[in-house]
């Protein structure tokens, strides 16, 4: 069986089987937790040798899939593909996944969308019932057994600590050096929990390692299955010109002394634009910054390397394969910037609320009054799910949401009367940012807040539809506090209460 010097613990040595093997200690019916979050850090050889066990005829098997959040093909795409996968949650991004989801596969999927932050205390709380393997991705194994995680960190404490088994994949494409970049801290759980003692991005107060009674490992796995991150699209003029609002948002705050430093922590959502505003922060006047996160992507190295950018603190390195290369290349000078802790850490109200972190999320669509999508197409149909979005923008000093002010080529607004799907209502939206330029929300009425995105946000294009909507709204309902035409709305009711007054007459009852 395959050897590696970084299995350094000696009692584990026995443990060590292929792929193949390992996969069929997995049995139909088990809930399978894995690392990771995002692609990085999650396993892949155990995942593809199930999937080709299942893909050839030999075995048939429905799972359970818990995640820290998305992974990569080698598990939600290739598990979907062959009809593996029965349960999801909480998070996804493959499309394989969202087709059955959505039942556009022949085998259905149960997805549950879940705050990323809440996800592994839910678990313990025994929300998704017993967990029966953890699948862990290490870069080594230490002495006394403790495991050293790869580019991310996700729940996999959490998943440990639940499961009956753990198997292990010792994956050497992941640099040894990356033993040191991790926080692991295993919070306390309501109603005896005790304070998480984070009070700077940069502090540490855990340990370096995963924990894990040898016992419990019931398989190490060596592989060399190299990570396969997804590219980042190339920065386009809207993307570049919503960053360029949120950097002149950012110093228009810095200016009037609402933020008294630049070292009050920022965290970027995942994707194009997230990334364009990352680029558009090193070009700017802003120094000292830091980072309290989720994900870490190439834009922070660029921060970093310039000179911007102190301490970036997140739960993983979702990095573009340039990005990864660059970190891999010189990952000592990168040492004492970063760190990666448990998802429940880098994603925890108390500490977001506590360091004051100004959030920046992306949208699907934004209505009037300030309420965001972020998950679901024409309110029905899930795309990826509210991932940590929520988890910033309820307890972020300023949370503001991004997003394109039209979409498909212009025929579609992303400014609409009324979101079709409420990820975050307009009390956790404080800036509404487009390429158009941005609406500051805070301390607005929602007629206000409506003037300002419909004139400040809205693509010209849709501005006077927008404006005749809010004008009939507000004549409909005779200047109500949130103005609306809930035609469709008012039909249900219409009909509920016609129909109740149907079966009393029915019953001799005289109406008033």
């Amino acid at each position: 069986m395959a050897y590696s010097d970084r299995l350094r613990c000696e009692e584990l040595k026995d443990r060590l089987m292929s792929a193949d093997a390992a996969a069929a200690l997995i049995d139909s019916g088990m809930t399978v937790a894995v690392s990771g979050f995002t692609p990085a850090g999650c396993p892949k050889a155990v995942p593809l040798a199930l999937a080709e066990q299942v893909r050839s005829g030999k075995r048939k098997l429905r799972l359970t899939l818990l995640s820290g959040a998305s992974t990569g093909e080698e598990l939600d795409n290739a598990w979907a593909e062959c009809g593996i996968i029965a349960r999801r949650a909480p998070y996804m991004t493959s499309k394989a996944l969202r087709a059955a989801v959505n039942g556009g596969a022949e085998e259905e999927i149960a997805y549950t969308d879940v705050h990323l932050g809440e996800f592994a205390q839910n678990a313990r709380c025994g929300f998704n019932g017993k967990i029966d393997v953890a699948l862990i991705e290490a870069a080594a194994i230490t002495e006394e057994g403790d495991i050293v995680p790869t580019t991310a960190l996700g729940c996999s404490q959490t998943w440990i600590d639940l499961a009956e088994r753990v198997i292990v994949e010792l994956n050497e494409t992941q640099p040894a050096a990356l033993e040191g970049f991790h926080d692991v801290f295993r919070v306390g759980d309501p109603p005896r929990r005790e304070p998480i003692p984070l009070t700077a991005p940069g502090q540490r107060i855990g340990r370096p390692y995963l924990s894990c009674p040898k016992e419990k490992i019931a398989a190490v796995v060596v592989c060399a299955c190299e990570e396969k991150p997804r590219p980042f699209p190339p920065a386009d003029a809207v993307s570049e010109a919503i960053a360029r609002n949120i950097v002149r948002f950012l110093l228009l705050e810095k200016d009037s002394g609402r933020l008294s430093a630049d070292r009050v922590p920022l965290q970027s959502g995942v994707g194009a634009v997230a990334n364009a505003v990352l680029i558009g922060l090193k070009d700017s006047p802003l120094e000292h910054l830091s980072f309290y996160s989720e994900v870490m992507q190439d834009g922070i190295l660029d921060l970093i390397d310039a000179g911007k950018a102190d301490f970036a603190s997140a739960t993983s390195l979702s990095l573009s394969r340039a990005g990864l290369e660059r970190l891999f290349a010189d990952i000592e000078r990168y040492r004492g910037k970063l760190v990666l802790r448990d998802s429940e850490i880098s994603n925890s109200a108390e500490v977001i609320r506590r360091l004051g972190v100004i959030a920046m999320n992306t949208a699907v669509e934004a209505d009037l009054y300030g309420n965001v999508n972020s998950s679901q197409m024409n309110g029905t149909t899930v795309y990826n799910g509210i991932g940590g979005s929520g988890d910033y923008a309820r307890s972020a000093l300023i949370s503001i949401f991004m997003t394109p002010s039209v979409a498909k080529g212009g025929k579609i607004s992303c400014i609409v009367p009324m979101v079709t799907h409420v990820d975050h209502s307009e009390h956790d939206v404080d800036v509404l940012v487009t390429e158009q330029g941005w609406a500051d929300l805070r301390g607005l009425s929602p007629k206000e807040r409506a003037r300002l995105i419909i004139e400040n946000c809205a693509h010209p294009d849709y501005r006077a539809a927008l404006r005749a909507y809010f004008d009939e709204a507000c004549a409909a309902t005779h200047g109500a506090q949130t103005p609306h035409i809930l035609s469709e709305s008012f039909r249900f009711h219409e009909n509920l209460a016609r129909e109740g007054s149907m079966r009393r007459e029915t019953k001799g009852e005289t109406l008033c």
